[in-house]
């Protein structure tokens, strides 16, 4: 099984085939408006911008899962990226990434990196760790989504080649971006 095996739905309902970004690097993330990584939609705008004529492409994908951070219907939560943070990306319908109803796309992602650790440095570290243990002692050791703003990156031939948690420095993520550019 391939990214490009996986179809999705638009902001509009329609579906669309993963098999459309053939040969583009794509860094396909869970997301929410009303979240603490929210201002990260800022870099992800820049770094589109920066790399969409080499071939980059985000797929952004709402997820209400985490806190209920994203409460909004499709329309509201476009509606609020485009008006505060500019987003010109693909933002595709709201979906889960975990559990019995979680999206095939996202099955298959966390089958293939599962993970990654927190970013012992960032601010909102601890605040996950506390959350996350207290709900499962052993979440580390789970390949599952552990909140808004976890990225996937693949690489132009459909390869899932690094999965970023949210407290992962975007420039570190740029950066690998780069690489596979």
């Amino acid at each position: 099984m391939k990214i490009y095996d996986f179809k999705v739905k638009n902001k509009h309902g329609e579906e669309i085939s993963l098999s459309d970004y053939k040969g583009k690097v794509l860094l396909i993330i869970n997301s929410a408006t009303q979240c603490g990584f929210t201002p990260q939609y800022d870099a992800l705008e820049d770094m589109y911008e920066k790399y969409e004529s080499e071939g980059f492409v985000i797929l952004d994908f709402p997820c209400n899962q985490f806190g209920n951070q994203a409460p909004g219907s499709d329309d509201e939560i476009y509606s609020f990226c485009d008006s505060n943070y500019g987003v010109k990306f693909p933002i595709f319908s709201k979906i889960e990434v975990n559990g019995e109803n979680a999206h095939p796309l996202y099955k298959y992602l966390v089958s293939e990196k599962g993970f990654a650790g927190f970013d012992e440095e960032h601010e909102l570290t601890p605040v996950l760790h506390k959350m996350l243990s207290e709900a499962d002692p052993n979440y580390k050791s789970n390949p599952s989504i552990k909140w808004n703003f976890t990225k996937f990156l693949i690489d132009r031939n459909g390869n899932v080649v690094e999965r970023f948690e949210p407290t992962e420095d975007m420039f570190i993520v740029e950066s690998k971006v780069k690489e596979l550019l």
